[in-house]
């Protein structure tokens, strides 16, 4: 349904390095940063794995309450994310764990970023 979603950062450096820290473990990179020539003077950047599905943009007008969820392959895979992001300086908001309000196979961590966004790893997997 959703080809790719982007979201507005304070601090393209800072929001990069979680970024790309967090996501390694799920086989998430920066794909393509846009030159700024054509963005006005603006870092914007994409990640995925085949094609930029997720976009940063910096902004003045960052803003917190925004809640993003990615596949994760396997629940060692969610476990990895939640230990980078903390380790590149997310806030907890939820350790991995099943979550079976949702669904009995719902396997999931969240993660505060530096801008205040929930951004969650899920694995729908039975392990």
């Amino acid at each position: 349904m959703l080809d790719h979603v982007g979201i507005l950062v304070a601090d393209w450096s800072k929001a990069k390095a979680f970024y790309d820290a967090s996501f390694a473990p799920l086989g998430i990179s920066l794909l393509n940063q846009v030159p700024e020539q054509y963005t006005g003077g603006v870092k914007v950047g994409g990640y995925g794995k085949d094609k930029p599905d997720f976009w940063l943009t910096e902004s003045a007008d960052a803003g917190p309450g925004r809640h993003y969820a990615f596949s994760a392959a396997s629940r060692a895979q969610v476990d990895a994310f939640y230990a980078a992001a903390i380790a590149a300086g997310g806030t907890d908001n939820g350790g991995p764990g099943l979550r079976p309000q949702y669904h009995p196979s719902y396997y999931a961590a969240f993660v505060i970023d530096p801008d205040g966004n929930n951004v969650e790893a899920v694995c729908h997997v039975p392990e």
